[in-house]
């Protein structure tokens, strides 16, 4: 799928004209505008605001709000736009681990029979273009993860997996940055996934159906070099599954994020190791949703009291 090109709309058109003429799909994204965060279609390398009270989609998706319904306000050039976390404010980032046979066999490990679950901490979301911190306790063991995220839309319980579609807003991508020796020393995991900065995402969510969130080619890049190139065809827990399955046990929230794993050619397995340093980039490209880039960097020296 490919953004398809369009001339310019006019102020006043409504959203769901372009649903209507273009396609059952949108490119959500937030950006930065006048210091304030705005909710915004990507249309035609504009970003076309909708005009809504909420800033971040959690708010949105929870009134119910059909997005092709809100009528437009400024357009903004894509080029200068300063994007941000495309849900700003989770309330709740799930995760699933060994979630791609061939992640699981470069690790030694046997291929999982239930979902294995952990969670970042909500603090590690940052948005395409910010920084990954190196942690200057742990500088050594850090490494990048390139996976499709998916979006809850609806508040939900008790989901049957040929239902879980229609409980998904959409899908974007995340970076499951993650700390190696922290992450081993605790079983959670919860330790060696949640610094901040370390879950970035977006650069949108691509809403409505025209994806097949089963067969996208995910590519992860650092510096140029592609670390890791595989298709989600091989998730061993598809992302219906992975709906059903935490469903079954607990609430899912509008806006809540749940990474679905990631494929092989992470940093650890390399030989030797290729784990993330200052100066790196990290490029993550998922087919049919865009480009999630994100330089690394020292992390501050700040304290918060």
């Amino acid at each position: 799928m490919q953004v398809p090109e369009m001339s310019r709309i006019c102020e006043a058109k409504l959203l769901k004209e372009i649903v209507r003429d273009y396609g059952p799909y949108m490119l959500i994204a937030r950006h930065l505008l006048q210091n304030r965060a705005r909710i915004a279609s990507v249309v035609n390398e504009e970003l076309i605001n909708l005009e809504t009270d909420h800033a971040d989609l959690p708010g949105l998706l929870a009134a119910g709000t059909d997005f092709g319904a809100l009528p437009t306000g400024e357009h903004t050039p894509l080029a200068e736009a300063k994007l941000l976390a495309p849900v700003g404010a989770p309330p709740a980032i799930l995760a699933v681990g060994l979630n791609y046979r061939a992640h699981a066999e470069e690790g030694g490990r046997e291929v999982p029979t239930t979902p294995v679950i952990f969670t970042k901490h909500h603090n590690c979301v940052i948005g395409p273009g910010a920084g990954i911190h190196i942690p200057t306790i742990a500088p050594e063991k850090v490494d990048y993860e390139g996976e499709l995220a998916i979006v809850i839309g609806k508040r939900c319980r008790h989901v049957p997996r040929d239902h879980a579609s229609e409980v998904i807003a959409g899908y974007t991508i995340m970076n499951d940055v993650s700390v190696r020796d922290w992450q081993r020393a605790s079983p959670t995991m919860l330790m060696g996934k949640s610094w901040d900065t370390h879950g970035p995402m977006g650069p949108w969510v691509v809403t409505g159906d025209e994806v097949d969130p089963h067969r996208l080619q995910l590519t992860t890049r650092v510096n140029g070099e592609i670390r890791q190139d595989s298709n989600t065809d091989d998730l061993i827990f598809d992302c219906f599954d992975i709906v059903h399955h935490l469903s079954s046990a607990f609430t899912l929230d509008p806006g809540t994020v749940i990474a679905t794993g990631t494929p092989a050619g992470v940093g650890l397995y390399w030989e030797p190791p290729k784990m993330l340093g200052v100066g790196d980039e990290v490029s993550i490209t998922i087919e049919g949703i865009g480009t999630l880039t994100n330089p690394v960097i020292e992390e501050p020296d700040t304290q918060l009291v």
